[in-house]
């Protein structure tokens, strides 16, 4: 029976990495693993690290990953990805050339006829001031316009170092900073867990939440006919969603644990 995967931030091309090359390949091997399995697959943001789309060229690498998606959306397996705060500029040559459906913000749809909504998790209840600024920015036509007119190799260069700075500040914390970030997190994710169940009492047939962007791993009870589930990241947790049309279970690829 085919199967409906679900997965996010692999931030492919990430520069903080030293061989992002063979995490793509994982990535790719993962994909490849469940050809035969999957009637749909649902990417749900940060899938690379920076994207920019241009009008007449295409930005270097991600080949084998492209490849792979659209081989398999050739062989009829339904993809449809979910913008995430990394991946934010993708306009039509993602959707035109991979052929898959690329959605900016919430998605309902029905999965094997479960009703589910998805996210990348990022913009779904009302942030800080700071954060709306950005996110209204990085969104608006004109600025977009502008930032399409430098040239790639400074915009480039300028989204992977903001990009290594925010990821290694989170790696590299002291106790303090380290239950800094958990409190940040534990607010996130009931902030979620507080949409999610607001949505619920006006869509009560929704079964399923999915969202990504926090970078963990977690399943938790909305209702009780209704699940939040937070699919963790491909930097350190390699995971993913299946749902068979009965059961939504969360798993991990164990190939690339050990090759990463």
């Amino acid at each position: 029976m085919k199967k409906a995967y679900f997965l996010s931030d692999t931030h492919l091309g990430a520069a903080y990495f030293p061989d992002s090359k063979e995490r793509e390949r994982c990535v790719v091997d993962f994909l490849e693993s469940i050809r035969d399995k999957a009637s749909e697959i649902y990417l749900l943001g940060d899938i690379l690290d920076y994207w920019y789309e241009y009008r007449y060229v295409v930005p270097r690498g991600f080949v084998r990953f492209f490849g792979k998606i659209a081989e398999l959306s050739d062989a009829g397996i339904k993809i449809t990805w979910i913008i995430g705060n990394h991946d934010i500029w993708i306009f039509d040559y993602i959707p035109s050339e991979l052929g898959v459906k690329v959605v900016d913000g919430s998605y309902i749809t029905q999965v094997m006829g479960t009703r589910m909504l998805m996210a990348h998790g990022d913009g779904v209840w009302q942030h800080n001031r700071k954060f709306k600024i950005l996110r209204s920015l990085f969104r608006n036509k004109f600025c977009q316009r502008l930032f399409a007119g430098i040239h790639p190799r400074w915009t480039v260069a300028f989204a992977n170092a903001w990009s290594r700075h925010s990821r290694l500040s989170s790696d590299n914390v002291d106790n303090h900073k380290y239950l800094e970030i958990q409190r940040k997190i534990d607010y996130n994710l009931s902030r979620l867990a507080e949409y999610c169940e607001l949505h619920h009492k006006t869509d009560p047939e929704c079964r399923y939440y999915l969202f990504g962007h926090l970078h963990i791993i977690a399943d938790v009870k909305i209702a009780n006919d209704a699940d939040m589930i937070i699919l963790g990241d491909w930097l350190k947790n390699f995971s993913y969603a299946v749902y068979d049309g009965h059961e939504m279970k969360i798993e991990k690829y164990r190939a690339c644990q050990t090759h990463t």
